[in-house]
């Protein structure tokens, strides 16, 4: 084994990816999570792949208690990569002390605990939410960090800033912090998945539901921006291309690869797609109709924004090389297969 990593809401969508790659890269994984917005079964689909099943923890990383016990228990933590936040814009606005209290609290307990345990470094989950409505694109690391406008966008700023202001003050810990453009797609296998609770917060997952027909159409919000077909552009990133990434930054940290104690990295394809071309795409790659109608814009949505990912290509030796087309069966085929396990 290269060693133990500690994988804070590795149950989630994001994190369910990177514990598979982490897995086939050698490494023992500990992972701990409250399922607040996940699925104990996510450690089937986990155990499908890889051929491991990972240590398991049912807790909440805001109990610095739960969080001590998991540290004693599990002797070795080598690095953390931190998934454990809420992260429905929407839901932030109207509950924002859950929001500070979950995403801020769980990050300083990690910190507090990691030069007690002798663990050297922690991979950040953060997001390009951080730039805001960007000032020209593509978005390179040096991109001015633009005022939230909302508080999960808020805690990942404030997230980042504690996080410098800790290795500053000399504490012995590295980090990187990865800021993501838009998870997208599922494991090829379609063994894991996005698998929201209830109504889905993010596109994807809207979209496969409406063109299997539990959901009536997709809304896109405004068709009236200041791109070529009028909707809003993104960057699109497949899944695992972007946990990959999450096992690339480890190992650079952990290897001491890299002088500095502090880097961040854009992770995106570099390339801008808008709504209405990703529905293109899932519907050329797939053969499936999506119904969706043109409504209102919707508050608080960013008219354009994709990342320049040359410094994660060239320094960090990592690039985004799934397809459009490719993402957007996955995703599909891991809708067909929750359908068929009876999940929806």
């Amino acid at each position: 084994m290269k060693g133990k990593i500690l994988v804070t809401g590795g149950t989630g969508y994001i994190g369910s990816h990177t514990v598979v790659e982490l897995q086939n890269a050698g490494y023992e994984v500990v992972i701990i999570d409250n399922l607040s917005n996940s699925n104990i079964e996510v450690l089937d689909g986990i155990e499908k792949i890889t051929g491991v099943r990972p240590i398991f923890v049912k807790a909440d990383c805001t109990d610095i208690n739960a969080l001590t016990k998991l540290f004693e228990e599990n002797p070795g933590i080598n690095g953390i990569i931190n998934f454990a936040a809420s992260k429905a814009v929407g839901e932030s606005v109207q509950k924002p002390l859950l929001y500070y209290r979950n995403n801020l609290v769980t990050l300083i307990n990690l910190l507090e605990l990691m030069p007690k345990y002798g663990t050297k470094g922690i991979v950040f989950s953060s997001s390009c939410t951080v730039y805001g409505e960007p000032d020209k694109n593509p978005v390179d690391e040096n991109a001015p960090i633009k005022k939230a406008t909302s508080p999960y966008g808020n805690t990942k700023q404030i997230s980042e800033e504690i996080i410098t202001d800790y290795i500053h003050s000399g504490a012995p810990i590295k980090s990187v912090i990865l800021r993501y453009f838009n998870p997208v797609g599922a494991h090829p296998s379609a063994e894991i998945g996005e698998l929201p609770n209830g109504v889905p917060q993010n596109l994807i997952p809207y979209l496969t539901q409406t063109a299997i027909g539990i959901r009536k159409e997709l809304s896109v919000f405004g068709n009236d921006y200041n791109t070529p077909d009028g909707s809003c552009i993104r960057d699109f990133i497949n899944v695992v291309d972007l946990a990959k990434a999450h096992v690339t930054a480890l190992e650079r940290m952990l290897e001491d690869k890299s002088e500095e104690t502090l880097e961040i990295f854009n992770l995106g394809t570099g390339v801008g797609l808008s709504v209405l071309e990703l529905i293109n795409s899932f519907e050329r790659a797939t053969g499936v109709k999506v119904p969706h109608k043109i409504v209102g814009r919707r508050s608080g949505d960013i008219e354009k924004v994709w990342a320049d990912p040359a410094k994660a290509n060239n320094v960090l030796g990592w690039k985004a090389t799934t397809s459009i087309d490719d993402t957007m069966r996955s995703a599909w085929n891991w809708q067909l297969k929750l359908r068929e396990r009876g999940i929806m």
